[in-house]
């Protein structure tokens, strides 16, 4: 069995890449956060508003995706 995946520079090389996709998702969330006229959390948590958290998750899955390909 090949043990390419447990070298120090291929599992350095994923973490390096898993950071940099969470920070550019957490920075795409916030400029979306900051462009919508209402608090997001406020609707989705307080007034439990179903609809905008659902739209909110299948935003938050496509921004994933895209940072996902891009680092692939």
């Amino acid at each position: 069995m090949d043990m390419e995946w447990l070298k120090p520079a291929a599992v350095f090389g994923s973490i390096l890449f898993a950071l940099i996709g969470v920070v550019i998702f957490w920075l795409s969330f916030l400029i979306i956060d900051k462009i919508t006229p209402y608090d997001l959390w406020q609707e989705i948590v307080e007034k439990q508003n179903v609809a905008l958290g659902m739209v909110v998750a299948a935003m938050s899955l496509g921004i994933c995706i895209i940072v996902a390909a891009a680092i692939h």
